[in-house]
């Protein structure tokens, strides 16, 4: 049967993720697959009807539901006055609803104190802007609109007016400037009371947050799609009605003869969009809190930009369902966001802000990230291996936004100065402050010279001494708007046209938290990079991109206890220290990871030169996954043609099963990498069929094996981690490690199961030219508190025997374990 455009859109989204799963990888795609299908749909059928409803003249009522918060005074009013200004000849009359909780005796005048603060633009004289204002004021009203029967008396009164006047109804729009939990509610209250008849339209506008993550992006879609059809939600994104960003989509079109050859992997070397911001969120912070910069800026201002950058051009630009369906289509292609794509950060001052804001107590540590750095890449042959960067930050150094387009120069000047060839290559979509102060799209004057965009845009060409991101404002061909237009207004414009290109549709709204919230998930126990704040960041921030990868360009960070929720009045210095008379690094678990691969490696190519080998004894149990990770996706230049890979203990069960120390260390390290197969030794806990038997003597064997590949029975490292009980490699408290004598390797005994295991010795652990104990995880936090009081005891901790003869020891300890 035929599925209609109609039934499509009288339906709630009910698209659901796989039951129990999250989205990831395929995951994603499968749904904004589903999301495209649905598109299609709602697509056919012909042209939209909103264009013909909205070139209907007639009487238009504008009810703004929160008319005396602070984006309605500073923001909606000014649109609302620009929007009435210039349809004042159209034929369309107006009236203007203040809605809001306060009675009217209370509203009134706050309402009239907001709207007395409208201006006209520069074209407008000021005598009939005065003219425009006074009729705009009688136009305007405060109305208390709380319960069921406010909004019933809202829609008597719209109706009355309309007879006594004898005017027809063009249609009724409602602005929502009021929290998002709120929405449902009021949508009900709209549907059942208030929406107009005899064919007029219902247009409601909705403000962002819409959620804060894929599941309740789609219970909020779904309870307003009980009472509101799909065409009838706007859902605002200020970016989407800046000038610029609204131009990026006909400027490509506009210049596509020059752009279509280049636009894509060989010429492109990567996209960054970036809003950096000086103040902080002093006032917002029960809002900010709870969202943070990823899901306040990233996950929708910025991902709507990369859309409009990288999506397939549409036949028609003002088709809304094309354009739709184009940005759908990057959604399915963006590879999955994960915690190695991102980096966050957050204000030194946000604490005290929390505390005092939120009345937390002094040792109350939020996570909520201030700043953000995301690496997105897509998936497809026209960008494949472009890094797209998204950041966005508070208490940076400069108010700016852009986007800029940065392309591969294969141009070597021999003297620099020799001409413009070789300063950098790009397009700047400038979205307006910082040095240049006004918005404008530039292009560097060795790559072309662009088409005007519109008459509403000119070309500058007297320039000041002004530098935007590596080149002399004169350098670039620049273009920029003849009037500098609010964003608000621009959207409200579009709104009662009936356009919906600059807004966000159920579909790509679902989409896009599809791609932000696994990412989310990752990093909610993450501890963002603390910052001072303005120019006193210096390169704190600065990341570096490797492969799909990014990362802190800065491993060395200083961090107070205060910061921390510590009581010590002393500075903690990252990546050095001592812990028991030995070195030790310190980091957030990812830094000291990278760290101990980085040392790891070091090792490795020291030993390769001056031997030509290199052994290495890894420990088992969960501590080392996330460092075998690290070693397979990032150190493609380790030697694992001349490394030896050798076991510090294993447990005695087949190979084959999960509970081996082999079997996880092969899963996870060795089936990764190209190391030779007769360089891997696992411990041979399984002769004769039996496991572990005193008289197969499989630890002498392991030992023979040791003596004859190894220089001396010295490994250049080992690496071991600490259990709760102090215990490391398979020697455990109360195992009398003293009898070993001079063995190599020995069979020990575990007090859990399986008990029994096979180890190597202090003796041969202490042999080797490096050692290496990882602790990580807030558990470990009271063991390393008694390691650095007590004295030697082999018998209660075991890993206090842990001392090198001739070589070093390096404790790796993470901020957890360290700090608790």
């Amino acid at each position: 049967m035929p599925v209609s455009r109609d039934w499509y859109r009288k339906r709630p989204l009910t698209v659901q993720p796989p039951p129990g799963r999250g989205l990831d990888g395929s995951d994603q795609r499968m749904f904004v697959t589903v999301l495209l299908l649905l598109v299609a749909l709602s697509a056919r059928g012909g042209h939209s009807e909103e264009t013909e409803e909205a070139q209907r003249p007639g009487h238009v009522s504008v009810i703004i539901v929160g008319a005396t918060g602070d984006l309605a005074k500073k923001y909606l009013w000014q649109g609302f006055f620009q929007l009435y200004v210039n349809q004042v000849s159209s034929g369309n009359t107006f009236f203007f609803h203040g809605g809001g909780l306060s009675p009217a005796d209370k509203g009134t005048p706050v309402l009239f104190e907001a709207l007395k603060a409208v201006s006209c633009s520069k074209d407008v004289s000021q005598e009939r802007c005065a003219v425009l204002k006074d009729q705009f004021l009688r136009l305007s009203q405060y109305r208390q609109l709380k319960t069921l029967e406010d909004y019933q008396e809202l829609a008597k009164h719209i109706e009355q007016q309309l007879q006594e006047e004898g005017m027809t109804e063009a249609g009724r729009l409602f602005y929502l400037s009021v929290p998002a939990f709120a929405y449902a509610d009021i949508a009900e209250k709209i549907n059942s009371s208030c929406r107009p008849t005899s064919g007029a339209w219902l247009r409601v506008v909705l403000e962002k947050p819409f959620g804060h993550d894929f599941r309740s992006a789609q219970l909020l879609a779904s309870h307003l799609g009980n009472s509101l059809k799909d065409e009838e939600m706007y859902r605002i994104d200020h970016y989407l009605g800046k000038q610029v960003v609204s131009k990026i989509l006909p400027f490509r079109i506009e210049n596509r003869e020059f752009l279509d050859p280049i636009w894509n992997k060989h010429y492109i070397e990567r996209i960054e969009i970036v809003v950096k911001e000086t103040l902080d969120v002093t006032g917002r912070i029960p809002f900010y809190d709870q969202y943070g910069v990823i899901r306040d800026v990233l996950q929708n201002h910025l991902t709507e930009v990369m859309t409009l950058l990288t999506m397939k051009l549409p036949k028609n630009v003002s088709s809304s369902e094309e354009v739709l369906q184009n940005k759908l289509e990057i959604f399915s292609s963006l590879l999955p966001l994960a915690k190695n794509q991102a980096v966050i950060g957050q204000y030194q001052a946000y604490k005290s802000e929390v505390q005092q804001e939120l009345n937390k107590t002094k040792d109350h540590v939020s996570l909520t990230p201030t700043f953000a750095a995301v690496l997105a890449h897509i998936d497809e042959t026209q960008y494949e291996g472009v890094p797209i960067l998204l950041t966005s930050g508070k208490m940076l150094d400069e108010r700016v936004g852009y986007a800029r387009i940065l392309f591969k120069n294969d141009m070597f000047c021999l003297q620099r100065h020799n001409g413009i060839h070789c300063k950098p290559k790009q397009i700047v979509f400038y979205f307006g402050h910082g040095d240049l102060q006004y918005p404008a799209i530039l292009v560097s004057k060795n790559l072309f010279k662009p088409a005007l965009i519109d008459s509403d845009w000119k070309e500058v060409t007297e320039h000041t001494d002004v530098s935007v991101l590596g080149l002399s404002i004169s350098d670039y061909y620049v273009q920029t708007p003849t009037e500098q237009r609010e964003a608000y207004a621009e959207l409200i414009s579009h709104i009662f046209a009936g356009c919906k290109n600059s807004f966000i549709s159920t579909e790509n709204l679902l989409a896009s938290w599809s791609l932000w919230t696994p990412l989310l998930s990752s990093l909610a126990s993450s501890f963002p990079r603390i910052y001072p704040g303005g120019v006193d960041n210096g390169g704190l921030l600065d990341v570096r991109l490797k492969g799909r990868d990014i990362s802190y360009n800065s491993e060395v960070v200083i961090i107070t206890p205060d910061q921390m929720g510590g009581t010590s009045a002393n500075d903690f210095q990252v990546m050095q220290g001592k812990f028991r008379s030995a070195d030790m690094v310190s980091a957030w678990a990812e830094e000291l990871v990278e760290r101990l691969a980085v040392d790891i490696q070091e090792a490795a190519e020291a030993a390769v030169r001056e031997s030509g080998v290199f052994h290495l004894a890894l420990s088992g149990g969960s501590t080392p996954l996330a460092l075998f990770h690290r070693l397979v996706l990032h150190h493609f230049s380790f030697p694992w043609r001349d490394t030896h890979v050798w076991m510090v203990d294993e447990r005695c069960v087949p190979l084959t099963e999960l509970e081996s120390n082999f079997h996880s260390m092969h899963d996870h390290l060795l089936q990764h990498v190209r190391i030779p197969y007769y360089n891997i030794h696992p411990m041979p806990v399984q002769l004769n069929q039996r496991l572990c038997v005193e008289e197969d003597r499989g630890a002498l064997q392991y030992e023979k094996e040791l003596s004859k590949w190894v220089n001396g029975s010295s490994l250049h490292f080992v690496l071991l981690g600490v259990g709760y009980d102090g215990h490391t490699a398979s020697l455990f408290p109360g195992s009398k490690v003293s009898e070993h004598g001079e063995s190599l390797v020995a069979l020990t005994e575990s007090p859990i199961k399986p008990h029994q295991r096979m180890s190597l010795t202090f003796n041969a652990i202490n042999r080797a030219h490096r050692v290496a104990l990882l602790v990580m995880g807030k558990g470990k936090h009271e063991l390393i508190t008694q390691l650095s009081r007590v004295k030697d005891n082999l018998d209660k901790y075991p890993v206090t025997g842990v001392k090198p003869d001739h070589g070093t020891l390096v404790w790796y300890i993470d901020y957890d374990a360290l700090l608790g």
